[in-house]
């Protein structure tokens, strides 16, 4: 049998490394499916539950082996299931492949079955490279620019294939007119900056009295010059949620995440910093950086297009983080008054206090905060992390720390629910020797993550080490959301809106032959978490949380707050009027330096918070 172009679609993906492809079936790309089975299933299809779960599973494959994601579609409605997982690669900036199936040539045009203009569809998502193959010899340079392109602008790409251009005999470009031929090699390269401008740079770092470090993921491979750096400058170190694996948490001066999710210290480190180095991060929110004119400011970036995006950086250094530090570091002098890292230090050690008082306070049925910070003990040095977006973000991003080769993840800039499982997937098969932990609420989880607990079921015997877990945050409710109504019109809950259907998580994971565990006192969070990750499978942990814990900001002003909470009382009486008395004391109990201490016993105010 002569060789098809899917055929050699697939030996393209095998010379580019390509070892895993994420995918759901359909005619459309029948003619790939055919070259599948022919190939040996090589590289290997992964069937996801939903092609957007494919897409995630390609994402979080990505984020956590640096190595190039690969989806797969059918025409139509498969390619339109894909979009959201990919607006996540680009707006996180992950390599992610989608290789799509169209109607056949003959029938575009003719209003036929799944017959949707895919180059319109994808033209925003996949705007760094897409592209629509019609003869076998456009073949090897589309694919091989879509992958090339997704590795350097670190964007999704899009290759869409007719279903009757995969079944064509495969006729490479001759050497020839209006023949684009083409080549895999991607050698290696480091964009470094000007010895101008790291001069200028090392010039306004060297006078800085109170400096403060911001990383992002694009520092992750600079673990070691990031923290020399921090030593001479006598610096604190912040981190961009999409970046706090960067440094280990168990370095005193590193404040943890920063914005709303964040943690005080980094707020504080920010709100009076003379001084600021923002490495490989393109943290968004500027209202949580230094004040415009109080602190000068030195950029590395990557990508010239992010450079100077959010603050008025004096001098932006345009290269890759690990080689532009090891050109700055021999102009950095060290600072010899450690006054402004000493109070970071403090700073830091004051929110640890306050952070293990609020996961102490007694709440109906479980603390929240208990649960993640009961596992952050617990976890091992090279566990991989993923959260989905929600209040269990929050959770995530203050009480879990980060230490050893730990790697951890999340929708940073779509913050799109449903991620979580499908991340973690995709981590496992990226490190199948490691463990792997979802942090997950119950709204994602009814949104994607029960049906994706058909694919781990179905992979489970594949990875070395057998540990996945999901770890689900049972509280009735779509908790980030109605904390933010609540901030804006003091109203206590939308039940139509936010409240959620009970499930039985941990049964539903029994049913599919994976470890259950329901909990619904604090005093079996710990225990509940050290049977999940004993566990010889993969498992399920469902915690049975109270919805009434607030999410405070890291910027909060106290009174506001108070505020808020005396607003919320006002209105209905009886049952409302019991549920905003609830919400108020519950509010004012988490307050820092306001909640009771742990083992200081329980109190009956704040019971009907749910």
């Amino acid at each position: 049998m002569s060789e098809k172009v899917s055929d050699h679609l697939l030996a393209r993906l095998r010379e580019w490394g390509v070892e895993r492809v994420f995918g759901y079936p359909g005619d459309g790309i029948n003619g790939l499916l055919a070259a599948w089975e022919r190939a040996g299933d090589q590289p290997r299809f992964i069937q996801a539950r939903h092609e957007e779960m494919a897409a995630f599973e390609a994402v979080g494959y990505a984020k956590f082996s640096g190595r190039l994601g690969v989806c797969a579609a059918t025409s139509g409605p498969g390619a339109i299931h894909l979009l959201n997982g990919l607006y996540d690669a680009k707006l996180d900036h992950v390599p992610v492949l989608a290789i799509v199936g169209q109607t056949a040539r003959s029938a575009m045009g003719g209003s036929y079955q799944q017959e949707v203009d895919l180059h319109t569809l994808f033209k925003d998502v996949a705007s760094a490279f897409v592209e629509t193959v019609t003869v076998p010899e456009q073949l090897p340079n589309v694919l091989d620019r879509a992958v090339r392109t997704a590795y350097a602008r670190r964007a999704p790409t899009a290759v869409i294939v007719h279903a009757d251009v995969q079944e064509l005999d495969w006729s490479p470009p001759p050497h020839a007119f209006k023949m684009v031929p083409s080549s895999i090699d991607r050698s290696g390269w480091q964009a470094v900056p000007s010895e101008d401008s790291l001069e200028r740079a090392a010039e306004i770092l060297n006078a800085g009295q109170k400096v403060a470090l911001l990383v992002g993921q694009g520092a992750r491979g600079a673990r070691q010059e990031v923290e020399q750096v921090a030593e001479v400058l006598g610096a604190g170190v912040a981190k961009a949620l999409l970046g706090v694996d960067v440094l280990s948490d168990e370095l005193p001066y590193v404040t943890g995440a920063i914005g709303l999710l964040g943690t005080r210290p980094s707020y504080e480190l920010m709100r009076d910093c003379d001084t600021l180095l923002t490495i490989g991060s393109n943290f968004p929110y500027s209202q949580f950086l230094p004040e415009f004119g109080q602190a000068r400011a030195v950029q590395i970036e990557i990508d010239p297009h992010f450079a100077g995006l959010r603050y008025p950086y004096e001098v932006n250094l345009i290269g890759d983080a690990r080689a532009t530090l090891l050109r700055l570091m021999p102009m950095l002098k060290r600072k010899d008054k450690r006054g402004w890292q000493s109070q970071v230090v403090s700073n830091v050690e004051r929110w640890k206090e306050v952070m293990a008082r609020r996961a102490a306070v007694s709440a109906d049925p479980v603390n929240p905060e208990h649960v993640a910070r009961a596992l952050s003990p617990l976890l091992p040095d090279n566990a991989i992390l993923t959260s989905d977006s929600g209040s269990v973000a929050n959770w995530y991003a203050r009480h879990i720390a980060m230490r050893g080769t730990m790697r951890g993840s999340l929708s940073g800039t779509l913050a799109t629910m449903g991620c979580g499982v499908p991340y973690a997937i995709g981590a496992k098969f990226a490190h199948p020797e490691r463990p792997v932990v979802a942090l997950v609420g119950d709204g994602a989880m009814q949104m994607n993550g029960l049906a994706e607990l058909v694919t781990i079921a179905k992979y489970r015997h594949q990875w070395e080490d057998p540990r996945l877990v999901v770890g689900v945050w049972n509280n009735h409710d779509l908790n980030q959301v109605t904390w933010e109504m609540r901030a804006m019109s003091g109203s206590p809950q939308f039940l139509p809106s936010q409240q959620l259907p009970d499930v039985d998580y941990a049964g539903f994971a029994r049913s599919l032959g994976l470890h259950g565990v329901r909990v619904e006192k604090p005093d079996e969070v710990a225990d509940a978490w050290r049977e999940a990750l004993a566990a010889k499978g993969p498992a399920v942990v469902e915690f049975v949380t109270d919805p009434a814990v607030p999410p405070i900001p890291p910027h909060a002003d106290w009174s506001q707050i108070e505020a808020t909470a005396a607003s919320i009382v006002k209105g209905d009486t009886d049952r409302a009027a019991m549920v905003r008395q609830g919400i108020k004391a519950k509010i004012q109990e988490f307050l820092p330096g306001r909640g009771r201490k742990p083992g200081s016993g329980g109190d009956a105010a704040g019971r009907h918070g749910r």
